[in-house]
């Protein structure tokens, strides 16, 4: 079945205070037993408290990286209790795996059988719990994607898409990110413009999505020095959870080079390696890969952030970000070895990601880019 070029078809709630209606939500939805998948960090903070439907049961033992295990762990706890929908309550870990939790609820395993690389798109169906997603991050919009990023049992990172995937509604309020740490708050900010930036750049003709994300870029661009020095003022947390937003609205252009490498890496059991800090190291040298096959991009993108309509420009822009927010610069500065990038570049370029990169991917290029963030 061909798909369409656009398609924006989630419920979002976007605002302070509103996880209070997530028990509404519930009632509407015809939701009576819910799983509540998160983390031991939220449970530990006491986060799920926030949450105004009482729980029939919870699963908060998810992986910074989730894993297929996670995913049938979590299928165990929502059959033994008869839960009859899911409130995911986290950052895009909680919500990837409680996206897997809801296909396998009624699709049968094993679950390596629905990643797009697989061939998986099309068996994937509407026959789904209702899932409502709750943000505690803002980065990667996995509340409004119609993805879910697995490792899976055989060992790689795997992406489960289909539009039956995205959350049935997303229940986004930036007052659950203010007690996000000021590391996390960082790398997840980066993780937003790295969706922003890759969606944008990519090649598929969408521009209602390239709106979405060149605003996306400017709103993350302008707010993310300000929620760092301001972490409890709720107006740049509100910005930060909306460039978020945007970027993962984008999603359905696809994303590109910074996220094909990002993928295998994340899928290392050592060191373990998080999602947007990785995204962070490549997104410059990302830019310099691509600048060639999106030099309208490029201009673009630095009329919203203010800079040098460079390629060269936009890559120091962003690389002095990153260090202005304390994060590394370089693979090795996150413990990533020569040995650990055996089999990346190859691994990179199966990656359902490197379709919709605009410049031609190839080992050679993929090994240029590890090697420049190393």
């Amino acid at each position: 079945m061909p798909l369409p070029n656009i398609s924006y078809l989630t419920d979002i709630h976007f605002g302070s205070g509103n996880a209070q209606i997530i028990g509404e939500l519930c009632t509407q939805l015809n939701v009576s037993r819910p799983l509540l998948v998160t983390d031991q960090g939220l449970l530990g903070l006491g986060m799920h408290e926030r949450i105004t439907s009482p729980p029939a049961a919870i699963f908060a033992d998810v992986p910074t990286n989730p894993t297929e295990a996670s995913v049938l762990a979590g299928l165990d706890v929502y059959r033994n209790n008869e839960c009859d929908g899911i409130i995911a309550l986290g950052g895009g870990s909680p919500i990837d795996c409680a996206k897997a939790i809801s296909l396998l609820a009624t699709h049968e395993g094993p679950l390596e059988q629905y990643a797009v690389i697989r061939g998986g798109l099309s068996l994937i169906t509407a026959d789904k719990p209702p899932l409502i997603a709750v943000p505690t991050t803002a980065g990667t919009g996995s509340e409004v994607g119609r993805a879910a990023l697995i490792t899976v049992a055989s060992g790689p990172k795997l992406g489960l898409i289909s539009k039956f995937l995205i959350p049935t509604a997303a229940v986004c309020d930036p007052e659950l990110t203010t007690g996000l740490p000021p590391t996390l708050t960082a790398a997840t900010g980066m993780d937003a413009i790295s969706h922003c930036v890759e969606t944008f750049c990519s090649p598929k003709f969408n521009p209602v999505a390239d709106a979405i994300a060149l605003d996306g870029l400017a709103r993350a661009w302008r707010h993310l020095p300000e929620v760092m020095s301001k972490p409890a003022e709720i107006e740049h947390r509100t910005e930060m959870l909306m460039a978020s937003l945007q970027g993962a609205l984008a999603f359905q252009k696809g994303l590109g080079l910074i996220h094909s490498l990002s993928h295998p890496l994340g899928a290392l059991s050592e060191p373990r390696l998080h999602h947007g800090t990785l995204n962070a190291v490549f997104l410059p040298h990302v830019i310099r890969y691509n600048a060639d096959a999106c030099p309208d991009k490029i201009v673009a993108m630095a009329g919203a952030m203010g800079v040098g309509a460079t390629a060269d420009a936009v890559a120091n822009a962003f690389a002095k970000l990153t260090d202005a927010l304390g994060l590394p610069a370089t693979l090795g500065a996150m413990g990533v070895t020569a040995e650990h990038l055996d089999g990346i570049s190859e691994a990179a370029l199966a990656d359902h990601s490197t379709p919709s990169n605009p410049r031609t991917m190839d080992l050679k290029g993929c090994r240029e880019v590890l090697e420049a963030s190393m």
